[in-house]
């Protein structure tokens, strides 16, 4: 049975701009999956997966299983770790065949999930998806799909109460996989995006606050957070049976079901956080920081603009809609267009130092 769960966030990554009237993406780095919206690390991403991988080699317990969101930087921010860890098993396996003694190691493989993957919010033009296994298959060795993923973020995009919903149901399932595997996997880790690992947060301890914007699970850039599962008799009492009997339906991708994990009840039984967003191990401690303060923030920013834009105009400026998604979780406030008729657009890694701080 799995008893402990592991989450960072993936590196300081390159950015992209989104036309917010046409919803068209683009970039001025290239995308190794030729997807705008799929970008890999900047520079200093890279340094910071290195100092991780090599922290998750020391992490007792030992990772037994993990698991990924589908985009390029979360992948690419585990391949320092994952490169590391099969050359420690090829080793291993190495001696065992010199010495005629059995092998007991796992094969590392990283499971790509795309219930996993980033939050962007609402907005009247589809999101991005993530690039097939297929393509990232050519890019990094050791992956995984199954046939039918746990769950899908609709391309409509969520609002903050479905994007938690969704985490909560793809971590329930992810457990419940974790448990009857017969391998008896002890460690889960996972690689995700700054909204998702707050939503991981509060979906493993039941805790949902009252306002969501409320600052609990922290998430910088390859920050790590430690959940260990509660044990029998402790917490908010559950039925014997907590796996939920809805299913989500790909022919209905919006409707994401409510498992019930609100209340202090969590997902798999429950889950205690015994370490919430460490970045003790990288050199440039924690950086880049999100919130969904930043969210509302953001959403307002957006409303104000197009007030704006439609009394300068008489009523005739297309309106956008309230809430559309632009990976908020690595942009800067700041740096977002005064104009709503313009561009929406993040940090890239030469318009601000790959250290700089995310107020």
């Amino acid at each position: 049975m799995l008893e402990n769960i592991y989450v960072v966030r993936h590196g300081y990554r390159s950015n992209w701009v989104v036309d917010p009237q046409t919803g068209t993406y683009s970039t001025t780095v290239k995308s190794p999956t030729g997807i705008a919206s799929d970008p890999a690390l900047a520079s200093y991403g890279v340094q910071q997966a290195v100092q991780l991988g090599e922290h998750l080699l020391q992490v007792q317990p030992p990772v037994d299983l993990i698991y990924s969101s589908p985009f390029y930087r979360c992948l690419q921010t585990l391949s320092p770790f994952t490169d590391a860890l099969a050359d420690r098993q090829a080793k291993i396996d190495l001696s065992a065949l010199e010495t005629d003694a059995p092998t007991h190691g796992r094969k590392v493989r990283v499971n790509v999930e795309p219930g996993l993957g980033e939050f962007y919010g609402l907005a009247r033009f589809d999101h991005p998806s993530p690039a097939s296994i297929e393509v990232l298959n050519q890019h990094f060795p050791r992956l995984h799909a199954e046939k039918s993923p746990i769950v899908v973020p609709s391309k409509n995009g969520e609002s903050i109460t479905q994007l938690h919903d969704r985490v909560a149901y793809c971590l329930s399932e992810l457990i419940k996989r974790a448990d009857a595997d017969p391998s008896g996997p002890k460690t889960l880790l996972i690689c995700t995006h700054a909204a998702s690992m707050i939503a991981i947060g509060r979906a493993l301890t039941g805790r949902m606050p009252e306002d969501e914007t409320e600052e609990d699970f922290r998430c910088f850039t390859c920050s790590f957070s430690k959940f260990t599962r509660r044990q029998p008799g402790k917490g908010v009492e559950v039925d014997g049976d907590w796996g939920q009997e809805a299913s989500w339906d790909p022919l209905e991708p919006d409707e994401v079901p409510d498992i019930g994990w609100r209340g202090g009840k969590g997902v798999g039984g429950g889950w205690e956080c015994e370490i919430n967003g460490d970045c003790s191990f990288l050199q440039g401690g924690e950086e880049r920081g999100w919130n969904f303060e930043m969210e509302r923030q953001r959403i307002a920013k957006l409303e104000q603009e197009e007030t704006e834009a439609l009394t300068k105009t008489n009523g005739k400026y297309a309106t956008l809609e309230n809430k559309q998604g632009v990976d908020s979780q690595d942009i800067d406030l700041h740096d977002i267009v005064t104009n709503a008729a313009q561009s929406v657009q993040g940090i890239t890694e030469e318009a601000e130092p790959a250290n700089g701080r995310h107020d």
